[in-house]
């Protein structure tokens, strides 16, 4: 079930197109617009790098260091490193479990009487494999460099930056961008699907493959660098159509956006550079999807790079080449309708 979706088109960084469909909510019957912000899935992990490659330009995060040395514990005894994990090259894998309360460290996925260890189930080989944990313990070492939690950093570094009011936690979006997010749908059923605003500073547990593993927990007492994980990294920005054309605008610009410059372009050159190649048996490619992969980005058909997204009924995708580009969200799986649209904004930017 698709309820709605849009698509907004940029070429020779302008926009040139822009249209959405259908309506964001079945239970409230309100229009997507481009206001409409829904929970991006991965397409929120070029936000994290964004994050990442900041600290990096500032020296507070080496990309080749080892990773552990920010978590203040022994991933594993192979040393893996911050690019490690940004290009899913670190041999984690996710289990069933990687959202976890705000009272436990990270530490418990990997320590073998850990309460998320899993029988060793984050644990594989070293070739490449998207792992959503990856991403945690980006968020993790981001909180642990600032001393700063990790939404709030961002929100403050990056995001209102870019103009972008996105947030990790639902209750402390304003009451204009709470009123126009949207439900997610999966298997004809509604997720995250809010009647209310929650409690400032409250969040809800998020884990797609263990659904009974939940509960909303506040944020009062946690403390920074220790398990970034309850913000959902990976996945959970709640982002409008219009702002992730900031971000857009951002990448054509070369780390610019409307006259600030929110990274190096060395940054964004280094983001897009793959770290990861397929050969025909050196990796997990998702179905196809990726064959290649950068520091929280790949490349697909027509040379376009960027992210898309899947999880609990959404697909997403921000992707750019030169000077086009093309941001999309839909809010229920239809793989093949997902597929339409890339290929449509795609001609549409060329």
């Amino acid at each position: 079930m698709v309820a709605g979706t849009g698509v907004i088109v940029y070429r020779n960084g302008a926009e040139v197109y822009a249209d959405f469909f259908g309506v964001r909510s079945v239970k409230k019957n309100k229009p997507v617009t481009r206001a409409t912000r829904f929970r991006a899935a991965s397409a929120s992990k070029l936000f994290v790098i964004f994050t990442v490659m900041q600290l990096a330009e500032r020296g507070e995060i080496n990309l080749n260091a080892d990773a552990s040395e920010y978590l203040g514990f022994k991933i594993r005894a192979e040393k893996i490193t911050v690019r490690m994990l940004a290009s899913h090259t670190s041999s984690l894998r996710d289990g069933k479990i990687y959202s976890i309360p705000p009272s436990y460290s990270v530490e418990e996925f990997f320590r073998p009487d850990g309460k998320f260890f899993e029988g060793g189930a984050h644990f594989g080989g070293w070739e490449f494999c998207y792992s959503n944990l990856n991403y945690g313990l980006l968020g993790t070492i981001i909180e642990a460099v600032t001393g700063v939690r990790f939404d709030v950093y961002q929100r403050e570094n990056i995001l209102s930056q870019l103009d972008i009011r996105a947030e990790y936690v639902v209750g402390n979006l304003g009451a204009g961008e709470f009123e126009n997010l949207g439900a997610l749908y999966l298997n004809g059923r509604a997720t995250d699907d809010f009647d209310a605003q929650p409690e400032r500073d409250t969040i809800a547990l998020q884990n797609p493959y263990a659904e009974n593993f939940s509960g909303v927990y506040s944020l009062k007492n946690y403390r920074a660098g220790t398990n970034a994980t309850i913000f959902s990294p990976q996945g959970g920005l709640r982002i409008s159509f219009e702002e992730l054309t900031h971000a857009l605008e951002m990448l054509i610009g070369g780390g610019k956006f409307r006259g600030r410059q929110i990274l190096k372009a060395e940054s964004v050159a280094e983001i897009f550079k793959s770290n990861w190649i397929y050969d025909g048996a050196n990796g997990d490619t998702c179905g196809g999807e990726m064959l290649n992969y950068g520091l929280g980005s790949y490349k697909i058909a027509g040379g376009y790079a960027g992210h898309a997204g899947e999880a609990f009924g959404m697909l997403s995708g921000i992707f750019f080449k030169g000077g086009s580009g093309f941001v999309y969200m839909m809010n229920g799986e239809d793989f093949a309708l997902e597929t339409a649209l890339r290929n449509f904004a795609r001609g549409l930017a060329e």
